[in-house]
């Protein structure tokens, strides 16, 4: 199943310049999503960080890793509607610069879940190699 803004849109509450996944490429609902982020120079934290040499902040990597968790999770019939909110991050590594130009390729797999919470192992490739990674905890809401 692939996912457009708009279809995205419809799922989680982020809006620009907040919503951070310009689209779903592969979706099995509470179980894992696979999105895209086209890096461009146009993206709105590049006027400061850093003025020169563009570098997309981490903490927004991980942000987009979770906004792709969050639709494979609000998806499902019963969380429609809701929001999934950070409770935490933890194994988070950074293992290369994100740059403009740059195509993110952000994949969230839920691995365990009790109630209204659960963690998603999320990984952020670029061009096959590994830019970002870690094991985030929601909350649904």
């Amino acid at each position: 199943m692939k996912l457009g803004v708009k279809e995205i849109e419809q799922i989680i509450p982020h809006r620009h310049p907040f919503l951070l996944v310009d689209c779903i490429e592969e979706l099995e609902p509470g179980v894992r999503a696979v999105g895209r982020k086209c890096v461009t120079f146009h993206e709105d934290f590049f006027a400061g960080h850093f003025p020169g040499e563009p570098v997309m902040p981490g903490v927004l990597i991980l942000e987009a890793l979770a906004q792709v968790g969050a639709v494979a999770v609000l998806c499902q019939e019963e969380n429609k509607g809701k929001t999934a909110y950070f409770g935490g991050i933890s194994h988070a590594r950074f293992r290369q610069k994100v740059v403009p130009g740059d195509q993110l390729k952000l994949e969230c797999e839920i691995i365990r879940r009790k109630g209204p919470v659960g963690i998603g192992k999320a990984v952020a490739t670029v061009e096959g190699k590994t830019a970002a990674e870690a094991e985030l905890t929601f909350m649904i809401g």
